[in-house]
């Protein structure tokens, strides 16, 4: 899939392959042959359901899991297998990670002034304390909350308020690029919309660009420039967002689009959601590939399924 025109590609992931020892028995592929890139100052959203292999992709670019195969560029290098310490510095001072659980990410036992501090500490971030607590300070009044919190422990704080720390630990390095692995699913649904709104925010002002990971179309509706679906490991379908809710393509987008509850209870009652009738099965052989149907639209199938699904979208859209 070649860069859009005029679009600087920040992250880029060429036929990753992710696997895990299965006891001695035969490896587990938690992710194969995906494929994709995230241009600078987008959001991207990776999409799923549970098990699919979303977080796993997060964690290789975070370098916690290691590829079994392809490679994984940012900014133009390769920051997949074996670096230097000092290739392994930038990586972590410019990738940073916003948690699922806000709880668990945080210890329980330091102050949210050392939480957020962290990352300054180990990469020596700051001149002198004084220039340190006004960061500190800072990245608190960014993210909604006052700098008198930062001498407060984690169980203080509401789960909003504490994925609102995550989400200061992780700017307060001034990252370029951000994973954000389900940051509001453990959230009330009331708070949800405040944290992305503080996203969006932030990516404006800072000129961030997301990796955005969840299971929810949506959520991600509201917050994603692009999508790629995943299930089982393969990415089955990538399109910028209001063309993937317009033409949904792959079966599996199509069942996961009609799962999304509707806010009319006379609506919801009378739907009756699709079924993926090939949930169970792995769709592979030499025929498949991801095929691009529409501009900047692609999808993995056969060139038989790809004629087909190009005729689908003419459809739909002359309606």
């Amino acid at each position: 899939m070649s860069p859009t025109i005029d679009r600087e590609v920040l992250l880029s992931l060429r036929n990753v392959e992710i696997s895990f020892d299965n006891g001695g028995k035969k490896k587990f592929k938690a992710v194969q042959d995906a494929n994709f890139d995230i241009y600078k100052g987008e959001t991207f959203a990776l999409v799923g359901e549970s098990g699919s292999g979303k977080t796993t992709i997060g964690r290789a670019i975070m370098r916690i899991n290691e590829l079994s195969d392809g490679e994984i560029t940012f900014e133009g290098k390769r920051i997949s297998g074996s670096l230097s310490k000092q290739e392994d510095t930038d990586v972590i001072r410019n990738i940073q990670m916003i948690f699922q659980d806000p709880a668990a990410s945080l210890n329980e036992r330091a102050t949210i002034e050392y939480c957020i501090s962290e990352g300054l500490y180990n990469f020596h971030l700051y001149r002198d304390e004084e220039d340190r607590i006004a960061k500190v300070d800072r990245a608190l009044e960014e993210v909604g909350l006052l700098p008198e919190h930062k001498s407060r422990y984690p169980h203080e704080f509401s789960g909003g308020q504490r994925q609102r720390v995550g989400i200061a630990r992780a700017l307060i390095m001034e990252p370029k690029l951000v994973v954000a692995d389900e940051p509001i699913s453990a959230l009330d649904v009331s708070i949800r919309a405040q944290v992305l709104n503080l996203m969006n925010k932030l990516k404006n002002e800072k000129g961030l660009t997301y990796l955005f990971i969840a299971h929810d179309l949506s959520v991600v509706r509201f917050i994603a420039d692009r999508i790629a679906v995943i299930h089982l490991g393969r990415i089955v379908e990538i399109a910028e967002t209001e063309e993937l809710f317009a033409y949904p393509l792959h079966p599996y987008t199509i069942s996961l689009l009609s799962a999304v509850p509707m806010p009319d209870p006379i609506i919801e009652k009378q739907r009756e959601p699709i079924v993926y009738a090939d949930a169970t099965e792995e769709k592979t052989g030499p025929d498949y590939a991801m095929r691009e149907i529409r501009r900047g639209h692609y999808v993995y199938c056969t060139p038989e399924q790809a004629a087909k699904y190009a005729e689908n979208a003419e459809k739909a859209n002359a309606q």
